[in-house]
């Protein structure tokens, strides 16, 4: 996540996934996977939808939330922290960036463990954690490169189920087929670490195409279904999709 990003199509879609949430009773926690702004690309101008020509199209989804959203777009409030409002999402955020820019290769692991056992420890007692990498889980071509932070490491989403929660985990869909992310995220659920997860994915199909996968605990499995089940029925339906695991 970067702050250039605060309030985009992409916010709309995960913040509206996790007010279903947490209206629920799920006690809701948010890592950013915050990082410095970059400026080599024009990312983050998914904005039309809360401009006039989105205003029908979208709005129903979540009228609050739109209206929160248009107004931090439009009032040029484009932060991490203009989106930690309990008005947006009743949550626990945990914001401190994770930036590479200025640390050494062989410093990089230790500064990436320090910030987990920071975010792990400021989300602790939540039922859902939501990590929110600017590209989604880690590619071995990034693995060692500056960029890395930009992506989430498997075990890192273990911990935080081993701490107790089911984690959803953002995704973006680059030029593969949904088959390649599907069994990317099939491949997560095999870890002796979490062997009683269950598998979910919800397809974000508006604009900008992106998932949210799901790492479901057998405590929590009801009611996210129930949750989902809801959100696909009314008029979120014509943004998300079931990915079937």
């Amino acid at each position: 996540m970067q702050d250039r990003y605060a309030g985009d199509i992409g916010d709309y879609g995960k913040l509206g996934l996790l007010r279903s949430l947490a209206s629920a009773g799920l006690h809701v926690g948010v890592n950013w996977y915050r990082i410095p702004n970059e400026n080599h690309n024009e990312d983050g101008k998914f904005i039309q939808y809360v401009q006039a020509s989105g205003k029908g199209s979208y709005r129903a989804c979540d009228p609050l939330l739109w209206d929160a959203l248009a107004h931090i777009v439009n009032s040029g409030q484009r932060r991490v922290e203009s989106l930690e409002s309990p008005d947006i999402l009743d949550a626990v955020f945990y914001n401190e960036p994770l930036d590479f820019r200025d640390v050494s290769f062989r410093k990089r692991a230790e500064t990436r463990a320090d910030w987990h056992r920071q975010a792990l420890k400021k989300l602790d007692g939540c039922d859902i954690v939501f990590a929110d990498p600017d590209n989604g889980l880690m590619v071995p071509s990034a693995r060692r490169s500056k960029r890395g932070n930009k992506y989430v490491l498997a075990g890192e989403l273990y911990d935080y189920y081993r701490q107790g929660a089911s984690v959803i985990y953002y995704q973006h869909k680059a030029r593969r087929p949904d088959s390649f992310y599907m069994d990317q995220h099939n491949k997560l659920l095999q870890d002796e670490r979490i062997k009683d997860a269950k598998g979910l994915g919800l397809k974000f199909t508006r604009t900008s195409l992106r998932y949210y996968w799901f790492l479901v605990r057998p405590e929590h499995a009801d009611i996210l279904h129930r949750c989902i089940d809801f959100m696909l029925a009314c008029s979120w339906s014509d943004c998300f999709r079931l990915c079937r695991i």
